[in-house]
């Protein structure tokens, strides 16, 4: 799924509930980490929920950013989902000119997402663009 995709899943979810649910799902269809990466290192923070992210970079010119994360919440997950929908596969230039309060609001996010789960989106991408050179 590509962002404008989502957008358009969001429009068609007009009810909350069903946004949630829809984000929950997106959620648990990311694959769970390896235990071996779950480490302190690979913990972001910031986030009230445990999350682990790890970072790949790839050998293209310019390299691409490819990461993998999970949480122990299931709406957190479907936040990396949401995440990796607009991060994966980006440069490091693409990714610090990302506008992530656009989306937010576009997505309708800033008004029912608690600002804690707030928080912890912002925190896990201010760790993937430290972590991608930006």
């Amino acid at each position: 799924m590509d962002l404008d995709r989502l957008f358009k899943n969001f429009e068609v979810l007009q009810n909350w509930e069903d946004r949630y649910r829809f984000i929950i799902e997106m959620g648990k269809k990311i694959p769970p980490l390896d235990p071996s990466e779950k480490t302190e290192e690979n913990r972001v923070h910031g986030c009230i929920s445990t999350v682990h992210m790890v970072i790949n970079v790839t050998a293209d010119d310019p390299p691409r950013i490819h990461f993998i994360a999970n949480s122990d919440a299931m709406i957190v997950n479907g936040l990396i989902a949401i995440m990796q929908i607009i991060y994966d596969g980006q440069t490091a230039a693409e990714i610090a000119a990302v506008d992530l309060d656009a989306i937010f609001r576009k997505l309708g996010l800033v008004g029912h997402l608690s600002p804690n789960r707030r928080n912890g989106f912002f925190a896990m991408a201010e760790r993937l663009r430290s972590l991608s050179g930006q």
